[in-house]
This record gives structure tokens, C-alpha cells and sequence, in this order.
């Protein structure tokens, strides 16, 4: 486990979560607020209102990390598949902080779109050190 999350679980850590899981596995056992639960969404709910997160920090990391990995994977998928759209074979000699800012307006385009341009046109000008007259 310490090689998934290395920077979420000292050895120390990992060492006491084995004893954690199973006394959080024989208290929870014991305890019909936790029967019926079909997900670990509704677990993590009931670990917040019986306060058992608090008894148990290091098992409730755990839930919170298995709760985390889906959406952070498909973050990564979109971007991945957005760099295949942003860098093309015409492209493909661009720079590392070029290529991220492509990325983030591309993956985060429905933002992106909000943005007037004349804001951004102005911002431009201002880093530029020219003025930008307003032709209204």
C-alpha cells in the first residue's frame, strides 16, 4: 500500500493501520448504525456521524484516499486525452509550460469560455506596458 500512497502513509503508520483495520472491523461489527450500508460513500458518512473517524484517523485516510481515486484517475485520462489534441505532430516541439497552459485551457475549456476577450486583450496590453484604447 505504502507504493500507491507514498507520501499519505509513513511505515510507522502502515504498520498501525493493520491493527487499526481490525479493531475498527470487530467495533464496527458490533454496531447497527453500520449494517445495511451498500457503499463506501454511505460508510464514510456513518464513520463522520458516529464519530468513529476521530477513533480511527488512520482507517478513515484510507476510506477518504478509495473515495478520491476515481476522480483523480479520470482527471487524468482527460488530460492525457487533451494532450493528444493539444500537442500534434506540428506542435510537438513545444515547450513544458506552454504545453501545461494549452492543457489547462483545453481541459478546462467551459471556463475558458466565460472569459471575454476583451478582458484578455486588455490584460495583454497592461503586461505589455502599452495602452489599449477602447473603440466604442
Amino acid at each position: 500500500m505504502q507504493s500507491f500512497y507514498p507520501h499519505d502513509f509513513d511505515s510507522g503508520e502502515l504498520r498501525d493501520l493493520s491493527h487499526h483495520l481490525g479493531v475498527y472491523t470487530s467495533d464496527v461489527k458490533d454496531d447497527d448504525r453500520f449494517s445495511n450500508l451498500q457503499t463506501v460513500v454511505e460508510h464514510s458518512q456513518r464513520m463522520v456521524e458516529t464519530r468513529k473517524h476521530e477513533r480511527y484517523p488512520l482507517v478513515y485516510r484510507l476510506v477518504k484516499l478509495v473515495l478520491v481515486l476515481p476522480v483523480a484517475i479520470a482527471i487524468v485520462e482527460r488530460i492525457f486525452s487533451g494532450m493528444k489534441i493539444v500537442k500534434t505532430n506540428l506542435c510537438n516541439r513545444i515547450g513544458d509550460e506552454f504545453m501545461n497552459n494549452c492543457l489547462i485551457c483545453y481541459v478546462e475549456k467551459e471556463e475558458m469560455m466565460k472569459v471575454m476577450n476583451q478582458v484578455v486583450v486588455c490584460s495583454f496590453m497592461k503586461m505589455q506596458g502599452c495602452r489599449f484604447q477602447d473603440e466604442d
